[in-house]
């Protein structure tokens, strides 16, 4: 009896701890993530609680009496729909709508869920969204195709590395290498005619836009240690991405 009375007395934890990680893994800001815990925690009777969250781990203490509890965070992807399905339950739970168990099964469903777009739009989205980025940056038309192929072929070998090998960095600098040397080819071959707009086009799906936007709003929001490290993370895949395009013009 007393056991089963401990478990339901730790599943308003466990609520807030799985939200939070839910948001984390999809690339919500840290500071979102930490307001969130809390207003969940302050719904579900546990004033006072305390979250620190950093892009690789949550601590979560929910009163001065209790231990702390954390999560380490390994996976993180680009999921928006989880981290708006997550905020509805807050709203939802806040509001009374739902009940501690109601909103814990809630978010059991959205961690299991897959991406709302498959592989294969995403590459496809990914390769026409290159051919226009190839336009955008003033590439001819005959170069709309060849960005296209470049973009979509640069993505694919992206999310194939990236399941091979678990470091995330390699999977881009080789995605990029790739790009560059079909990009190359399509040129020689006289199928396009700008390299340069060609490979600046190509790479664009690749570019951490998400992680510098969520580096400078935990800065501006004060979270300094995330803020810093997100930088980091996006300064290093651009340099990734960089250095596979200029090891295919140091080659040509």
């Amino acid at each position: 009896m007393n056991d089963e009375a401990a478990v339901h007395g730790q599943e308003p934890i466990q609520v807030c701890l799985l939200a939070g990680k839910i948001m984390l893994q999809s690339g919500a800001e840290t500071y979102r993530v930490e307001d969130t815990m809390t207003r969940m925690a302050d719904a579900l009777g546990l004033p006072g609680s305390h979250s620190y969250v950093t892009p690789t781990g949550i601590v979560f203490q929910s009163g001065e009496a209790e231990s702390a509890k954390l999560i380490r965070i390994i996976e993180r992807t680009i999921d928006l729909e989880k981290v708006s399905a997550v905020n509805d339950i807050s709203r939802k739970l806040g509001s009374g709508a739902f009940t501690t168990a109601e909103a814990h099964a809630k978010l059991l469903e959205v961690e299991a869920g897959r991406h709302t777009y498959s592989t294969a739009l995403q590459i496809a989205a990914a390769a026409l969204s290159s051919g226009c980025f190839t336009l955008m940056f003033q590439g001819q038309m005959a170069d709309f195709l060849p960005g296209m192929l470049c973009g979509g072929l640069g993505f694919t070998a992206f999310l194939l590395f990236h399941r091979l090998v678990k470091v995330k960095f390699f999977a881009e600098f080789t995605a990029s290498l790739l790009i560059g040397l079909f990009a190359a080819c399509l040129v020689w071959l006289n199928v396009g005619r700008e390299l340069d707009k060609i490979i600046i086009g190509s790479v664009m799906p690749l570019v951490p836009g998400l992680l510098i936007t969520n580096a400078v709003r935990d800065l501006m929001a004060g979270h300094l240690v995330s803020g810093l490290s997100r930088g980091a993370e996006a300064f290093l895949t651009a340099f990734a991405i960089g250095a596979g395009i200029a090891v295919v013009f140091t080659l040509f």
